[in-house]
């Protein structure tokens, strides 16, 4: 086995560390070991760069899961189903039976709301659950956050909630709530 030799010292490499100048600069530009965030050089475009800390990363990452989205949704659905179902109480009243006398207690009218209010909710936080849910799914699946995600969501969705009242109403409203998220996906990034 040979033995290692040291290779000669380059003339050029000591003229460099003689320098004090260069030498500053090496060092800065090769790395400090004890600070590590001050030192890190990011290129910034508009306004200054902001590092997250471990937290913010987290709550960031939490808030762009799937669950949480789906979550939210389903929430916000609920709220906005229980406004919708105020509002076509209000203007349709339902009466159960035609025979019976015309005036309603005020009782029968609240009872009929909450009923309304409760059965638009259901369905709106189930829709926007389940949308939102296949909608995460299938954008981390593919990798890209564009246009097509809400359209297979919205088939997806809406083949879905068709299944109910067989195949040929899935098929039908698979085609119409992908169309109708296409829509919205194109008005919403045209602005």
């Amino acid at each position: 086995m040979t033995e290692y030799r040291k290779p000669p010292v380059d003339p050029d490499l000591i003229k460099f560390s003689q320098k004090d100048d260069y030498d500053s600069l090496a060092k800065y530009l090769v790395g400090n070991i004890y600070r590590y965030r001050e030192n890190i050089i990011i290129p910034r475009v508009l306004g200054p760069v902001i590092i997250k800390t471990n937290e913010e990363k987290m709550i960031e990452a939490t808030v762009e899961s799937c669950p949480f989205k789906s979550f939210t949704s389903c929430v916000i659905g609920y709220g906005l189903g229980a406004a919708v179902g105020l509002f076509t109480s209000s203007l349709m009243p339902n009466m159960s039976d035609p025979m019976a006398q015309q005036n309603q207690t005020a009782r029968e009218i609240l009872r009929e709301m909450k009923n309304s209010m409760l059965s638009y909710a259901k369905n709106f936080a189930i829709l926007g659950a389940v949308f939102s849910g296949v909608e995460c799914c299938i954008e981390s699946a593919r990798g890209k956050s564009d246009w097509k995600n809400g359209t297979y969501a919205g088939g997806v969705t809406g083949g879905l909630i068709g299944l109910r009242g067989g195949l040929k109403a899935g098929v039908f409203g698979a085609a119409g709530f992908a169309a109708f998220s296409t829509v919205i996906d194109y008005y919403m990034h045209q602005r």
